[in-house]
């Protein structure tokens, strides 16, 4: 974190789909100059003004131009802040230069990446130097994973007060969701696909739950590919679209905090799929939104996610914990996630060191803390 820096957050992307509803959360929550200090970057001036004021944001937000084709307007940008919220993806086309620039300098980055190809790579190149420099650099600190990331720890936290330790087996399983894609999403999803055809070694890293944990292989993962009935929470579970990302990382967390839930530790993440279940979320197809489009204003407010996590001792014994968020998950719900997750990095954890992150390793209580004051969650014991 650069401690001297003009202010504590700005929104890179500011004028696209998720980057305005980012905006917008900082706008509504937090005006401008008081307890936050933040600002707008994007390419055009013009259309930040015009964001700006269709976002209700206060005339004096300051806005910043700075192009991901322009090294200096980066190196300028990342200087000038403690943190970067950056939502301009795909992140293995757009963001390499941004990411580089905040480990250089010591600045801050959140991003919303689910891209685990890519996140390896920045991994490899630029965790030695942000311990370094001192920043800290957070991949997916949106619906992919922070619910996941801290519905394990959560789940793990309260294993060790009634259980007596932490349990090696935990299930993540999604009850209930609604909610859509847009336009980034199905971009950020081509470019993977179109990066493991142009290299099909980036396939192995796509299977391995343990890519992003380096020098460290865990044991045997359950597969979460097909459904079945499962005992511990009686009903049908199915394959979750987004487990290639959360369970790789929530072992992340794992290996960052020193194996809190053990060595042997196993995680799966699976959709209830019986009659009834009340899931809903939009799958990827052939006529997926553009970039720039997503869910209505209607559908992001309607729009909710309820997630389980059953942890099982080894002897059998269980414990289950809930995560709910209101709004559309992966947007109305995700801006305030990485919102909150930026001003909790600066604000709150003075004493993490600099590195390659998981939000929720990161700042753990004190995300979970921010995320039930600001952003809609509600982290429960269900006995």
């Amino acid at each position: 974190m650069n401690p001297a820096a003009e202010f504590d957050v700005i929104v890179y992307g500011a004028t696209g789909y998720t980057g305005r509803l980012v905006a917008e959360h900082l706008a509504r929550r937090y005006g401008v100059g008081g307890e936050v200090k933040w600002a707008m970057a994007g390419r055009s001036q013009a259309k930040l003004a015009q964001v700006r004021d269709e976002i209700g944001a206060p005339a004096d937000t300051p806005l910043i131009v700075a192009d991901a084709a322009d090294p200096a307007s980066l190196d300028a940008m990342v200087r000038r802040t403690k943190a970067v919220i950056t939502t301009v993806g795909p992140y293995q086309l757009y963001g390499d230069q941004l990411i580089a620039a905040c480990a250089a300098a010591g600045t801050d980055y959140l991003d919303l990446t689910g891209e685990p190809n890519w996140m390896a790579r920045t991994i490899a190149a630029h965790h030695e130097t942000a311990q370094k420099t001192g920043a800290r650099l957070c991949h997916s600190c949106g619906f992919d994973s922070i619910p996941f990331e801290l519905g394990v720890w959560f789940c793990e936290q309260t294993a060790k007060e009634r259980l007596g330790a932490p349990a090696p087996r935990v299930k993540g399983r999604v009850r209930a969701i609604k909610g859509g894609l847009s336009g980034g999403t199905a971009a950020s999803g081509a470019a993977t696909m179109a990066a493991i055809q142009k290299d099909p070694s980036q396939l192995a890293v796509m299977m391995n739950p343990f890519a992003l944990t380096p020098g460290f292989e865990g044991p045997a993962q359950p597969p979460g590919n097909a459904k079945a009935h499962d005992d511990d929470i009686g009903a049908e579970v199915g394959p979750f679209m987004m487990a290639v990302i959360n369970t790789k990382n929530v072992h992340r967390s794992n290996f960052l905090m020193g194996h809190p839930y053990g060595r042997d530790f196993q995680y799966d993440e699976m959709a209830i799929v019986a009659p009834g279940s009340d899931t809903e979320f939009t799958q990827l197809g052939d006529a997926g939104p553009k970039p720039g489009e997503g869910p209505s204003k209607e559908e992001r407010e309607s729009g909710f996610f309820d997630l389980l996590f059953v942890g099982v001792a080894a002897d059998g014994r269980k414990v289950r914990v809930s995560v709910k968020g209101e709004k559309d998950p992966g947007y109305g719900s995700t801006s305030m996630m990485i919102a909150e997750s930026a001003i909790c990095l600066v604000k709150e954890c003075p004493d993490v060191a600099g590195g390659v992150w998981t939000p929720g390793a990161a700042m753990q209580e004190r995300l979970v803390r921010r995320l039930e004051a600001n952003a809609a969650f509600t982290f429960t014991v269900e006995d």
